[in-house]
Order: C-alpha cells, then structure tokens, then sequence
C-alpha cells in the first residue's frame, strides 16, 4: 500500500468519518444499471451529495443561513441602530405599546424598537457563538493532539485536566469564568469557549487513538516516515470530521449558553442591550402587560439552534459510514 493513499478509518463519538476511498462497484458490461457509480468519492464529497437529498439538512441550513444573512446585514435590514431608543417617551409603566406601522413587534420596556433589537441580537448571538467555538475547538485540538501524539504522561496528565473540568457542569463552570473574568461579551466568549475545550479534546484524543491502529499507520511506519508525519498527514485529517461535527453542534449549545449568560446579568453593557439573553432578564417585569417581550427573543433563541442541531446531526448521519448502505 502507498503512502499516498488511506484505507478505511473509523472515528469515536458516534460521527465516524468514512474512508476517503471506496473500492470500485462491481458493474456489468454496459457499466451498471443499479445507478451511477460514485466508486473512488471523497468521504466530504459523499457527505455532501447524502445532505443534499436530506430535508432535515436541508431545513437546517436554510435556517443557519437565515440567522447569518439577518445578522450580516443587521445594518441594512433593522430600522434603528442597537442602542436606539425611539419610543421612550410613549412607554408607561402599566403600558408598552405593541405593534404598530411605525413599530413592527412594538417597544420595550425602555422605549426600543423590539424588531430592530431581535436583528441586532442575532448579530451578537452569532459572534459569540462562533468566537467561543473557535476557541474552544482551537484549545481542543491543541490538547487532543498533544495527548494523541505523545501518549503516556503527557496523555494521562492531559486527560486527568479533562477529567477535572468535565466533572464541573458546564453552565455552573461558564457562570464562574465570566463572573471572575467581569462582566462583558469578551468574559462571556472565554467562559464559552473554556468550556467547550474539554470536550473536543477528548473527542480528538479517541479518534486519534483509534487511527494509530490502523494497518496504513503501521505501513507507513514501515517505510521510514518519522512520527510526525504520520501523525499530521495520515492520522490528524482522518480523525477531525467528529471534531467538525462536534463543533456544528456545539454551535447550538453556545448560543443559548451565551443568552443564558446574559440573562443571568454577566454580559456586560446597559439593561438596554440589544441582546436575546438581556432581552428575557428585561422582559421579565413585563410577562403580565407585554408577554411578547419574552416569546419573541424565546423563539429566536430556540429556532437558531434548532438549525445548528439539524445541521449537526444530518452531518453526523452522512459521515457516519454505517449508514453508506442505506443510500
């Protein structure tokens, strides 16, 4: 077997990635008549022709692609900027006015415009949710690949730190790295991001284990090629795809962590922020004169990452190589 060419791997976490090659179908003379021949495809090119005929898939991103369009061109599309205030003097203490022509979904409690401050809470939403992501999958894979490379001590002392932050809960950890961190957006994406390390950290570390037991890994050792570069060329690109798919699904998770955050009082900024998670603490005063006040924000917190969840878990379905024969 050439070194240029990878057989059969496996992954962990339930996300397996498939191999990168599959073995030519058995044809007849005219070519086959079962289907098309897709012998030879990319593990990402399967992937992606499997969540193109998938209408979980497809819903999934249709709403991912909705929130980063409305959160792109927040701009253009709300009608006040994030901390403008344009009915403060028609709110009154037992009456908010509702929807209106001026006003599509009414004001708040403080006189802002509830349409405008949803679209400028998706853009918060998004770059928490992605920053914090990104860093968690970043210190993730730093500690996976330390752990999966080395082995031994530096594995089991990685670990036993995994270990340790995994057996705090998530939210009561996020809560104590923002609040000793301050009270901004920038404590809210490391409390997020902290959190999440752990996470792809042993995720990458079991898969990466489970590819140095392959027959190519052996193989290529044999050849004379140093640990290295069987590690960074061979094992790290066949183990990432749980990883990917883990970081799809975590996106979900840090948007409603980071509304939880902010509801709990720990994003930083005025009472007024255009923010989901602000939006509920304020709205709580209201629940009995303005109920939409907290449906709305609900609702966008709740739709978001129900699309990142589908995404995720379609994504998940079509790396999954146990599922090849059912398509």
């Amino acid at each position: 077997m050439s070194t240029g060419e990878l057989p059969p791997t496996s992954g962990a976490g339930g996300a397996a990635s498939a191999p990168l090659h599959e073995p030519a179908s058995i044809h007849g003379a005219d070519g086959g008549a079962s289907g098309a021949d897709h012998s030879g495809e990319g593990v990402w090119r399967r992937a992606w022709r499997t969540l193109r005929r998938n209408p979980v898939a497809i819903a999934g991103f249709a709403i991912v692609a909705a929130f980063v369009l409305v959160a792109v061109l927040a701009p253009l599309i709300a009608p006040y900027g994030p901390h403008e205030l344009p009915g403060r003097s028609d709110v009154r203490p037992t009456s908010i006015p509702g929807p209106s022509a001026e006003y599509w979904l009414g004001l708040d409690r403080y006189g802002g415009d509830v349409f405008s401050k949803l679209i400028w809470g998706a853009r918060a939403s998004l770059l928490v949710g992605v920053v914090s992501t990104l860093f968690g999958l970043t210190g993730g894979m730093l500690i996976g690949l330390l752990a999966g490379w080395f082995g031994r001590w530096v594995d089991f002392g990685a670990m036993r730190l995994v270990d340790l932050m995994l057996s705090v809960p998530s939210l009561l950890l996020a809560v104590s790295i923002a609040a000793i961190a301050g009270q901004s957006q920038m404590s809210v994406i490391i409390a997020i991001g902290v959190v999440q390390v752990p996470i792809f950290a042993r995720l990458l570390r079991g898969s990466m284990l489970a590819q140095r037991g392959q027959d190519y890994v052996l193989a290529a050792s044999a050849l004379g090629l140093t640990r290295r570069s069987v590690t960074m060329s061979h094992v790290l690109p066949n183990s990432v795809g749980p990883v990917i798919v883990q970081a799809t699904l975590t996106l979900a998770t840090a948007v409603i962590e980071a509304a939880a955050l902010s509801f709990l009082g720990l994003g930083g900024g005025e009472p007024s922020t255009a923010e989901w998670g602000r939006m509920l603490t304020a709205a709580q005063q209201e629940l009995a004169v303005a109920p939409r006040l907290a449906v709305l924000p609900g609702i966008c917190i709740a739709v978001t990452a129900l699309g990142f969840t589908l995404v995720g878990e379609s994504l998940r379905e079509a790396l999954d190589p146990r599922n090849r024969t059912r398509r």
